[in-house]
């Protein structure tokens, strides 16, 4: 979940993008900032308060070809108000808001085996269906569940993985 901070900057870049219709590219922008902060030798400079803001700006303007001049905008701007540490967070949350824009639902599907591609279409194509909505699927292998799935998308969760039918069904037999 995003802090306050990160939900802010996030909603105006969102904003930015929307009346320029370039949602897409500015994402791309977006994830640009992150990687580039988001690498601990970078951050550790860029957050350095003894090194004056104005040169660690200048970091990143001097960088060749990095960034395009509205994406070291941003990351300038980051680095003005000591935001470098919310770049993920503001990633994310611009992520949300172009999903939700765009009638997109982010879903997290854990199994116990790595999926094949047919198995992966077949679970994004239905939960589309049942949703009515495109999906962002995103696969996360976990061997504890034993089979079956975890299904995550908004605040739901539909388990129905074997780990918890064992779990449901030691409850009953231990309550009988």
């Amino acid at each position: 979940m995003a802090t306050a901070a990160g939900r802010r900057y996030a909603k105006a870049v969102f904003q930015l993008a929307e009346e320029e219709g370039k949602v897409e590219e500015w994402a791309t922008r977006v994830n640009a900032v992150r990687i580039l902060l988001s690498d601990p030798e970078i951050a550790a400079v860029l957050t350095n308060p003894t090194i004056p803001v104005d040169k660690r700006m200048a970091l990143i303007s001097d960088a060749p070809h990095v960034l395009d001049p509205e994406t070291t905008n941003l990351a300038k701007l980051l680095i003005e108000s000591n935001r470098v540490e919310d770049a993920a967070e503001i990633e994310g949350e611009f992520q949300r808001l172009a999903d939700v824009a765009a009638g997109r639902v982010r879903a997290t599907v854990t199994t116990a085996v790595e999926l094949t591609a047919t198995d992966r279409d077949r679970v994004e194509e239905e939960l589309s269906k049942r949703l009515g909505k495109e999906i962002r699927m995103q696969v996360v292998v976990d061997p504890r569940i034993l089979g079956g799935l975890k299904l995550q998308y908004g605040d739901r969760l539909v388990d129905a993985s074997v780990s918890t039918r064992l779990q449901q069904l030691r409850r009953r037999l231990a309550a009988s």
